[in-house]
C-alpha cells in the first residue's frame, strides 16, 4: 500500500524510523526489534540508506522485504542521490520493484567528506523527478522537510521553495527532521500551504533520551534546543534512567500538542529502540 492510501484512510497516522546495523552479527537484533515493532502496529516504517559504498544498502532492501512480507507493514526505503550515479540508482530502483516496495523516500543525502559525491542528483529534486520520469506510478514518493532549515538553505524563504520543488518534482508526502519546538513546525506548515505545497507534512519527532547523541543530531541537522530541553540535558544526561523518564516525558507532550493541533500523525525516530516505540506508543494510544 502506498503512503498516499494511507494518510488517506487514517487521520493520525504513526510510523518509525529504523537503520540496518553496521556488523552482520547484528542483524539478529533488528528481527528482534522488528518483532516488538510489529506489535504496535505501525502504519509504515522507514528503512535508512547509506552512501556511497556502503554494504549497508543492501541490508536496507532486505529489511524493507521482511517488514513487508513477514511483518505485513509498509516499508519505506530510504533513497540518497548524493553519492549515486544514474545506473546505480537504477539498479536499487530495479531491486525495490523486485522487492515489493512501493515507497521510497528520495532524498540528496548528508554530505560525507570521505566519499566524492556523484553530479547526477545533486539535490532531491533532481532524485524525485528521475524516479517519477522512469517508473511512473510504481511508487509513492516521500521528501524530507526542515522545520528549521537544513543547514545548507540560506533562509526559510529559500526551504520552503526546495520544499516545493520536491512536490512539484513528484514528492506526494514530506517527513519532517527532527525539531524539538512545536511552534517551528507549525509556522512551517503555515509557510508550506501559502505556497500551494498541499501533500501530508508528517513531523519526525525524536524523544531527547541520550544527551550525547542529541546534541549530535542537533549540530548535524541544525536544529535549536528550547532552554528547557538544554536544561533537561544538562541536570540529567548522565543518569540513563532519569534522563529515560524526562525526555519520553518531553516527547510525549510534543507529540500530544501536534496531534491536539490536527497534525496528520508522527513520525518517530527510535534509534532502534523498540522500548522507546512502545512508551511513546502507549503514552498515545486514546488520542490518535
Amino acid at each position: 500500500m502506498k503512503l498516499t492510501e494511507i494518510y488517506k484512510k487514517k487521520e493520525s497516522v504513526v510510523s518509525f524510523e529504523i537503520f540496518p546495523p553496521k556488523r552482520d552479527e547484528e542483524l539478529a537484533n533488528i528481527d528482534a526489534t522488528l518483532d516488538e515493532l510489529a506489535l504496535l502496529r505501525p502504519d509504515y516504517i522507514s528503512v535508512t540508506f547509506g552512501a556511497g559504498g556502503t554494504s549497508n544498502n543492501n541490508k536496507t532492501i532486505d529489511i524493507a522485504r521482511k517488514i513487508k512480507e513477514q511483518y505485513k507493514i509498509e516499508p519505506v526505503v530510504h533513497l540518497t542521490g548524493l553519492y549515486y550515479d544514474v545506473t546505480e540508482i537504477d539498479e536499487f530502483v530495479k531491486e525495490l520493484l523486485d522487492a515489493g516496495v512501493e515507497n521510497i523516500l528520495a532524498l540528496r543525502g548528508d554530505i560525507n567528506p570521505n566519499v566524492p559525491a556523484k553530479s547526477d542528483f545533486p539535490y532531491a529534486a533532481k532524485l524525485i523527478e528521475y524516479i517519477k520520469e522512469t517508473t511512473g506510478d510504481a511508487f509513492c514518493i516521500a521528501g524530507g522537510c526542515y522545520p528549521e532549515n537544513h543547514p545548507d538553505t540560506a533562509n526559510s524563504v529559500d526551504e520552503i521553495r526546495y520544499a516545493k520543488a520536491k512536490v512539484d518534482a513528484g514528492a506526494e508526502v514530506l517527513l519532517s527532521q527532527l525539531f524539538f519546538r512545536n511552534r517551528f513546525f507549525y509556522d512551517y506548515v503555515t509557510h508550506c500551504r501559502m505556497a500551494d505545497i498541499n501533500v501530508p507534512i508528517t513531523p519526525g519527532i525524536m524523544p531527547p533520551i541520550n544527551a550525547k547523541s542529541i546534541r549530535r543530531m542537533v549540530d548535524l541537522c541544525g536544529a535549536s534546543l528550547p532552554d528547557f530541553t538544554d536544561t533537561i540535558l544538562n541536570k540529567y544526561g548522565d543518569n540513563k534512567e532519569a534522563m529515560l523518564d524526562a525526555g519520553m516525558a518531553y516527547a510525549t507532550a510534543q507529540i500530544v500538542d501536534l496531534l491536539a493541533h490536527g497534525c496528520d500523525g508522527v513520525h518517530l525516530y527510535i534509534m532502534n529502540n523498540p522500548k522507546v516505540a512502545k512508551r511513546l506508543c502507549d503514552s498515545i494510544v486514546n488520542i490518535i
